[in-house]
């Protein structure tokens, strides 16, 4: 009763960085923040266990009015490609769509922020990847984006960004448009429920990962740092409650917070542990935040002497004794160890036959840019030695 009470309190409409409707039973609001966006044919992109589920039925009832008749496209696959993304396009324009609603986890958030792009522009998606994207981004066209996450982690839904992988190299590109920012976000913490544990373990570690490595980042942004910090906070107190009591509202509210926080904050950037996780995934289709939690010790461990004072912090606000670096390192391993966390790449699936190819990508990643030091292939592959 009393963590029901709590959640209940965990309501609000927020402006930062897009607008977000956060709190418990916000999904009834969905038709009016279509009529709202003029929208009367959105296309519901999700991926196909979730469409099967209580929480797609909710979602697709929720949109649906007098005056909204939502479209669905349920065709997403777990780190989604520019096949997922065309055929989205494809069957955005089959419907008469007029938007998108994002619904699900980063991998579908990330391909229907992407088809609103590629079907309001046309062309390709690579268009839009970074580095090369500046040109792209300047067109015009993209439809509106509502996006709705059901985990706790990835914080896609306030991205003016998109992953999606390229299987030809096969590496993970970012797209990025600024009208991909969604214009509304509905942070329905109780759509996350039935969330199985051990995905609500991986998506809180990456939530932790987001907050964590934006810390990390140097240069001066103490807005990003001081909402890191009280995510990495969040996360360490509420975790392994979702994980352990699925049902409890007042966990899930905090953790989807968590990971709102983490995505405002990874605006300063990210760093290793993406730059590997990305292309790791896109190799072997991992689950993304399983694999940012996979090597989050090790990065740490790589960058130890350049993150030596963000340790300092951690290590105060959850009052960890002793060393910091030491404190806050076995912090993350006992994290890892109770909520289930594979403890190496090689239990992941990564054959070590691999980590040359890996290492090398890596060093082309955007988030390979912001690690706390300067890291070429040699790095990458010392970290994945470590973590094997």
């Amino acid at each position: 009763m009393r963590e029901i009470e709590a959640a209940s309190a965990l309501r609000g409409d927020w402006l930062f960085p897009t607008q977000i409707r956060f709190g418990c039973g916000r999904i009834g609001e969905l038709g009016a923040l279509c009529a709202k966006l003029g929208l009367s044919r959105p296309l519901i992109v999700t991926d196909r266990g979730l469409i099967r589920t209580d929480v797609a039925r909710t979602v697709i009832a929720a949109a649906t009015t007098p005056t909204v008749a939502p479209q669905v496209f349920a065709e997403v696959r777990e780190n989604p490609t520019d096949v997922e993304v065309e055929a989205g396009a494809a069957a955005f324009h089959a419907a008469k769509s007029d938007g998108v609603i994002a619904l699900g986890g980063g991998s579908a958030l990330d391909c229907g922020k992407a088809i609103a792009v590629l079907a309001g522009c046309g062309g390709s998606i690579w268009r839009f990847a970074w580095p090369d994207h500046e040109a792209a981004q300047a067109e015009s066209g993209v439809y509106p984006i509502i996006a709705i996450p059901t985990t706790a982690g990835t914080g896609a839904e306030v991205e003016a960004s998109g992953i999606v992988t390229d299987p030809r190299v096969p590496i993970k590109k970012g797209i990025v448009h600024p009208a991909m920012m969604p214009r509304f976000v509905l942070a329905d913490p109780e759509l996350t429920v039935s969330l199985p544990p051990r995905l609500t373990a991986a998506t809180g570690m990456d939530a932790l990962s987001h907050n964590l490595e934006a810390l990390c980042v140097p240069g001066y942004h103490p807005m990003a740092d001081a909402i890191a910090l009280a995510g990495i906070v969040a996360v360490a107190r509420y975790l392994p409650t979702a994980v352990r009591e699925p049902g409890n509202l007042e966990a899930r509210s905090q953790m989807m917070a968590a990971a709102l926080m983490g995505a405002t904050a990874f605006g300063k950037g990210l760093g290793a542990m993406h730059a590997l996780s990305h292309v790791i995934g896109a190799m072997i289709n991992s689950q993304h935040g399983l694999t940012n939690a996979v090597l989050m010790p090790f990065v740490l461990a790589h960058n130890r002497d350049a993150i030596g004072n963000k340790m300092a912090m951690i290590a105060e606000a959850l009052k960890l004794p002793g060393d910091p670096f030491t404190a806050v390192h076995c912090w993350i391993l006992d994290l890892r160890r109770d909520v289930g966390i594979l403890p190496t790449v090689t239990a992941l699936g990564l054959a070590v036959k691999d980590f040359d190819r890996v290492a090398e990508l890596a060093t082309s990643d955007i988030c390979a840019t912001t690690n706390p030091v300067p890291i070429a292939a040699a790095g990458f592959r010392a970290i994945l030695d470590a973590a094997s």
